[in-house]
């Protein structure tokens, strides 16, 4: 099952079931919610599961179809309608965007080059491989186990998240954008505080890979930049081995290719448990009615191998074809201004 969230112009925000080429347009089920999270808190005091739901509303009369592949095609803030991120908040506050590194079996070799270490066969001498190490031996524990703490980030509010085909800017200060294909886990708190995990989609954890480079202890503000989540939410996807893809044209020319990139537990030093465990282990990450966006990490980047920086224009795709239909960015220059010292002004 999949959902996305979609916006009409002159009708506003929708929520829509993907059902082969179609989506049902569930929101036009009476009093149906707009929003996904809506959605979900309505199903929770329905006591139903989400999935189930979803299928009761599914049956409404009278839901109007619209075509997935114009959907997919529309550009935001245009004249059709057009996709939002599949799962955010009507207060942006109300969304904590988050990550795990060094979570695959193949993302320290980059890391620890990028760091200075030694081949990632070698002994462990960085942070970064004795990191990895432990996850390797305590990532996955027994039920009931609590395992090694996975590398926790944290990359902004819902103020920093992106939809498909939305731009992803580069900000005047920072040294390069930075493509991260990876699976980004969607969640929910309920009334009670107990954590809900709604589904799975595509992310793009765009991030500043030289900044990070001139220090590890960088790597906290090389994070801080937007993101991109979607098109659709994956309900039903099981997460244990999700094939990616990640190709960037800049025009006509294809400037990276990443080959096919394995992701899900099967790919991972972390069973999902465990990285969810050690974020929602702390209680200001239990607010009701607080979104979560968790990104579980990437075995490759372009970074460290590529000779060119990203540019306005240039197009990032990321495909996952038995997971998702792609998500789909392009890169823009951030305000100028911001290469400039900010003044705070006294009050």
């Amino acid at each position: 099952m999949q959902l996305v969230q979609f916006y009409v112009p002159g009708l506003g925000r929708r929520v829509g079931l993907v059902r082969g080429e179609r989506v049902l347009d569930l929101t036009g089920a009476g009093a149906a919610p707009a929003s996904v999270v809506e959605l979900a808190q309505a199903a929770f005091h329905n006591g139903s599961r989400l999935a189930e739901f979803v299928e009761r509303l599914a049956q409404s009369p009278g839901l109007e179809p619209l075509a997935f592949d114009r959907l997919l095609a529309a550009d935001p803030e245009g004249e059709s309608p057009w996709l939002l991120p599949p799962l955010d908040h009507p207060d942006p506050r109300r969304v904590l965007v988050s990550g795990t590194g060094l979570s695959h079996l193949g993302s320290v070799k980059s890391r620890d080059e990028m760091h200075g270490g030694k081949p990632a066969d070698a002994a462990p001498q960085t942070d970064s491989a004795k990191m990895f190490a432990m996850g390797l031996e305590g990532g996955k524990p027994a039920d009931g186990v609590r395992g090694a703490a996975p590398e926790w980030f944290y990359k902004g509010n819902g103020a920093n998240l992106r939809g498909h085909r939305a731009k992803l800017t580069i900000p005047a200060y920072a040294l390069d954008g930075g493509e991260e294909p990876e699976i980004v886990g969607c969640y929910v708190i309920d009334d009670a505080g107990q954590p809900r995990r709604l589904g799975f989609a595509l992310g793009n954890e765009w991030s500043d890979h030289p900044t990070e480079k001139i220090n590890y202890l960088y790597l906290a503000p090389s994070k801080l930049r937007e993101c991109a989540v979607g098109p659709v939410l994956n309900v039903s996807d099981p997460f244990t081995d999700v094939r990616l893809r990640c190709t960037v044209r800049r025009a006509e020319a294809v400037l990276y290719d990443s080959d096919e990139l394995r992701s899900g537990e099967s790919a991972m030093c972390h069973s999902l448990r465990n990285v969810e465990d050690h974020h929602f282990k702390y209680a200001q990450h239990r607010q009701p009615g607080d979104v979560h966006l968790h990104f579980f990490g990437t075995s490759k980047l372009s970074y460290g191998t590529r000779t060119w920086r990203y540019e306005p224009g240039d197009e990032i795709r990321i495909e996952a074809p038995a997971f998702s239909a792609s998500l789909v960015n392009t890169v823009a220059a951030g305000n100028p201004a911001e290469q400039h010292p900010i003044r705070v002004r006294p009050a």
